[in-house]
């Protein structure tokens, strides 16, 4: 059971046009929750040293915090993009931004 596991054997039916490779490629471009943008680290560590109440900030916390913003602003667009949709309007607008529940 062991051997038929990890044989180490090459796989000939999935060369570089493979079925399997495509599929890899394609994926993070396809998938709903594909990221269009990210918040650059730098400047986020550079915020959060800015703050005087901060003495250190690891590179984790670092990241965290940018993944937390990057969520707050997606929440905070899908939020006003349906403000604008309920109002039969294609533009959104700083009102639509107030006016989340």
């Amino acid at each position: 059971m062991a051997a038929a596991a990890g044989s180490g054997a090459p796989r000939e039916e999935e060369g570089p046009g493979g079925e399997a490779a495509a599929s890899q490629v394609q994926a993070p471009m396809s998938a709903p929750g594909a990221r269009l943008s990210r918040l650059p680290l730098a400047r986020v560590k550079a915020l959060v040293k800015a703050d005087p109440d901060v003495t250190l900030a690891g590179q984790e916390a670092i990241f965290i915090l940018a993944r937390a913003a990057e969520l707050f602003v997606e929440t905070i667009a899908k939020d006003a993009y349906c403000c604008a949709q309920q109002g039969k309007r294609k533009t959104l607008q700083r009102r639509d931004l107030g006016t989340l529940d």
